[in-house]
């Protein structure tokens, strides 16, 4: 675990994320041959972690980290969502690895991961709200969300902006109540995935 929670007898769960550097239209350079993170990445990096950690018992994973490499190979809008979606299934298939090896002693064995967590990005395109925005209609969106929500329906993060203008308190519900057909949907696969 990092420094600051030694001997504290609880787990942490951190993320990494990057793009590759042909996962956009442009060729993009490598952030590591910079030198540096940009913003972007080290704001991206603590949404992932948060989300996982929202989901997470501390004291059953015990003193031990968990690091999730997020790389984004493909990138069509949603990359953080999906990300965060990803990052769920990545973990949960780490931990049941652990506990099949015996690194996990408790007994009985309790499961480190509380809910599931999924994230989706919605928006207002063309006065309209979408679901899982495509690159087309996120760079075009009069107004960009990312939801975040554990398998129950709870809140994790909301990030919702206007772009090109205002939105209204109906168009956010709208907004909400796709985010949560979305993310149900995408909690099925998750539990497809791992077999939950």
């Amino acid at each position: 675990v990092p420094g600051f929670m030694r001997g504290r007898g609880v787990g942490w769960v951190t993320a990494e994320y990057g793009m590759l550097p042909r996962a956009t239209h442009t060729r993009g350079r490598r952030e590591a041959s910079e030198g540096k993170q940009s913003g972007r990445t080290q704001e991206i990096q603590r949404l992932i972690g948060r989300s996982m950690r929202a989901v997470v018992d501390p004291a059953a994973l015990g003193e031990r980290q968990i690091s999730i490499d997020c790389d984004v190979i493909q990138a069509d809008g949603g990359t953080r969502t999906a990300s965060i979606t990803g990052a769920w299934v990545a973990m949960s298939l780490a931990l049941n690895y652990l506990r099949d090896e015996g690194v996990l002693k408790a007994d009985p064995i309790k499961d480190p991961i509380v809910d599931q967590v999924a994230a989706v990005s919605c928006g207002v395109y063309d006065n309209t709200p979408v679901l899982d925005l495509e690159y087309e209609e996120d760079s075009n969106a009069e107004a960009d969300a990312n939801f975040v929500l554990t398998g129950k329906g709870d809140i994790v993060e909301i990030q919702a902006t206007g772009e090109k203008r205002g939105f209204t308190q109906d168009e956010f519900e709208q907004l909400f109540s796709l985010a949560r057909k979305g993310i149900g949907e995408l909690c099925e696969a998750q539990r497809a995935a791992t077999g939950k």
